[in-house]
């Protein structure tokens, strides 16, 4: 699973519907990069008589980054200019690629580029240096 990221996208207090909303502004970003595909998660279906929405199965996407050397570098770039545009918002994003989990939640822009550098380091393979 190392060429595929798994993007967990949440907001506090969010209604269903608008991390929906977030989600799918994401990942038509993301359809415009050097990517495989970009595929919405769905956490299965609601069982008869439940009331709530699995918030966080709503806003999970899943990167096939391909054999590009750079989809990484370049999803992660998205990802950052995404969040910094979020003003209004303050989402929190989960990203995994294999077991290695980056957690960004309440974040400076410096200190989610310098996350997201690191975490680049460490899948050299998946993407190179922004």
């Amino acid at each position: 699973m190392e060429n595929k990221l798994q993007i967990l996208l949440t907001e506090e207090d969010a209604e269903a519907e608008r991390v929906a909303e977030l989600t799918g502004y994401l990942r038509e970003e993301l359809l415009d990069l050097d990517v495989d595909d970009v595929t919405a998660l769905t956490g299965g279906e609601v069982p008869p008589g439940a009331r709530a929405v699995d918030v966080t199965a709503i806003g999970a996407l899943l990167v096939s980054l391909g054999s590009s050397a750079t989809a990484l570098s370049q999803v992660l770039t998205v990802i950052r200019s995404w969040l910094g545009r979020r003003h209004d918002t303050h989402p929190s994003l989960h990203l995994q690629m294999g077991d290695d989990v980056l957690e960004v939640s309440e974040a400076t822009d410096d200190q989610v580029a310098e996350a997201f550098k690191i975490f680049l380091q460490r899948h050299s393979t998946a993407g190179a240096e922004p």
